[in-house]
């Protein structure tokens, strides 16, 4: 009887905080948009997509042009941090959200637009796509 009462803790695992960088966080954030929009979550799909985040180590730095845009987001930013720490294997990331009236959309909306982006970011990636043969239509 006194085994069976005896409490059992749960040994503490430490969660992954594997390196990553600025094109891969890009990769999982237009993902998760694309998820939301299929939803029907268009609104915060479009919110996702005003702009590209900026990555800073571990913290990832968005800009909205308004206050309704920002709690829009930060209703939301629970879920997109939590599949952003799931498929970048780094549960330090944080999200920081800065509101500039004066921003412009900066977000790409075709697909030309954003490879252009990332390869702006990492020239590799038409290596890449010519070693491969990929086109950007999906």
């Amino acid at each position: 009887m006194e085994e069976s009462s005896k409490t059992y803790v749960k040994p503490t695992s430490v969660l992954p905080t594997e390196e990553f960088n600025e094109t891969d966080m890009l990769l999982y954030w237009n993902k998760y948009a694309e998820r939301l929009g299929q939803k029907g979550l268009k609104i915060m799909e479009s919110i996702l997509l005003i702009n590209d985040p900026v990555l800073d180590g571990t913290k990832i730095t968005y800009e909205l042009p308004n206050e309704g845009s920002k709690l829009d987001f930060e209703s939301q930013v629970n879920g997109l941090l939590g599949y952003l720490k799931g498929h970048l294997h780094n549960h330090d990331i944080t999200i920081e959200v800065i509101v500039n009236e004066e921003v412009q959309m900066k977000r790409s909306y075709n697909d030309q637009d954003r490879y252009n982006r990332l390869l702006e970011i990492n020239p590799n990636i038409e290596l890449l796509r010519s070693t491969f043969g990929l086109d950007l239509h999906t």
